[in-house]
């Protein structure tokens, strides 16, 4: 017996259980049936011959031949329990005790045991009074008592039926689920041959729409989504080993620079250019950092947050390029992580300042019904439609921004939309409702009304 017995063999004990128990109670009524009917019968005859006696015996012919049409043995006898003559035809019952009709009754049916009469142990009795008073005579008629199986052909093939039934579900049971669970054995042995480096097969999907169709969907579904995550993760890695090896390689430049003619170095230059390109490496270190943190968990730490207030903090830690303007009429508050919002704030602001002309704008305000939105707005060239989507990919960097932005890591954006849909908000980029050229990065994020 299998310790986790497979699900076939758990079905088919289940059907074969079930009909052994509705076959069992179907033939319980069937020989219930029989045997009632058998029964019946038996009366209905032992009442015609008794009634055939009964008929005689009114017309003073109880010396025709009345023999009885059954094998049950008859007598008649006067109200003192003695047999009447004998007459020709009619087989003896011995005195059997059963009590006389009631008065207001002619006959009585019943069945006795222990009598002294061939043929059987119990015997059912028919007892029909002819007459009135003192010359009241008694026929009584005696056919031996059924057995369990009355008819023993009929009772047989019914108990027969009870095995063989259970039989047949048990065996269609087995033949259907097994040719319903056949798919399902392809899929798993495709599954199992499928490795990281084909993720692009895919399990066979049936014909029919039922359970297993739609399972072997959701089995290549999710396998296109292993497959582009994969991609992505391959893209993500050869893209972080780019970044890294540029500023790593700058480094190990000034290095062998200075080392090769220490005499003629310029330290507090070769120094400066080591700082420069250590934050560089340190700005991606960070980026990846934050962008594990967020893969790995989002349920970070959250509380009441003034978004109006860490714009104003930002904007007065440090001098910027273009001259920043927040317009707000007074605190957006939202619930989530202040360091994430923070860091989201901090890589549009940034953004907007590396690409703008001149000028940066952050509008903060509440949308009904309870929404949040903050807007960051420069006047630079802004950004064609076809890669407004495209700059939220990781280390992605259109052309114009690798020229005004050589140090960047291009990772800023891709943290900012992460973190907003952590927080179940959105981040989009769209074109200033002025006309004037430029980027316009809108941020939703579910408004906190709760008191302070």
């Amino acid at each position: 017996m299998l310790r986790h017995p497979e699900i076939r063999f758990r079905v088919t004990v289940a059907a074969s259980l079930i009909a052994f128990v509705l076959s069992s109670a179907l033939s319980a009524v069937l020989l219930i049936q029989i045997r009632q009917t058998a029964y019946v019968d038996l009366l209905r005859v032992m009442a015609r011959d008794n009634r055939r006696t009964a008929t005689a015996i009114e017309t003073g012919q109880l010396t025709l031949d009345i023999s009885p049409t059954t094998e049950s043995l008859q007598q008649v006898v006067n109200q003192r329990g003695r047999s009447s003559r004998p007459r020709r035809g009619c087989r003896a019952a011995p005195g059997s005790g059963f009590p006389p009709p009631d008065p207001f009754d002619e006959r009585r049916i019943g069945q006795v045991c222990d009598i002294d009469a061939p043929g059987a142990r119990c015997f059912v009795i028919f007892e029909r009074r002819v007459g009135v008073g003192p010359d009241a005579l008694y026929i009584i008629s005696l056919a031996p008592a059924q057995g369990p199986l009355p008819r023993p052909v009929l009772g047989s093939l019914v108990l027969l039926g009870v095995p063989f039934l259970t039989f047949l579900a048990g065996y269609g049971t087995w033949l259907s689920v097994t040719r319903a669970l056949r798919p399902v054995d392809r899929i798993r042995r495709d599954l199992d041959e499928i490795t990281a480096t084909d993720l692009e097969r895919r399990v066979p999907e049936p014909h029919r729409r039922d359970e297993v169709g739609r399972l072997a969907e959701s089995v290549n579904a999710t396998l296109d989504r292993l497959e582009e995550a994969v991609a992505r993760q391959r893209a993500f890695v050869s893209d972080v080993s780019h970044e890294l090896r540029s500023p790593l390689t700058a480094l190990r430049m000034e290095l062998e620079l200075a080392l090769s003619a220490p005499e003629d170095t310029d330290v507090p230059a070769a120094l400066r250019a080591l700082l420069v390109n250590t934050e560089r490496l340190s700005a991606v270190v960070d980026d990846l950092l934050a962008l594990a943190r967020l893969d790995a968990d989002s349920t970070f730490a959250r509380e009441r947050v003034d978004l109006t207030e860490i714009v104003d903090q930002e904007v007065l830690r440090r001098p910027r390029r273009a001259q920043v303007t927040v317009l707000a009429e007074g605190p957006v508050t939202v619930r989530g992580g202040r360091s994430e919002l923070s860091r989201l704030l901090t890589n549009l602001i940034d953004n907007a300042d590396r690409h703008a002309s001149s000028e940066v704008t952050v509008i903060l305000r509440p949308e009904p019904p309870s929404t949040a939105v903050v807007e960051v707005i420069d006047d630079g060239t802004g950004v064609a439609p076809e890669d407004r989507e495209r700059v939220f990919e990781r280390f992605a960097r259109l052309a114009e921004g690798r020229h005004r932005d050589a140090g960047g890591t291009g990772l800023g954006l891709a943290i900012s939309r992460d973190i907003a849909e952590a927080h179940r908000g959105s981040l989009i980029l769209t074109d200033r409702i002025d006309g004037v050229p430029g980027a316009r990065f809108v941020l939703r994020l579910p408004r906190d009304d709760s008191p302070g």
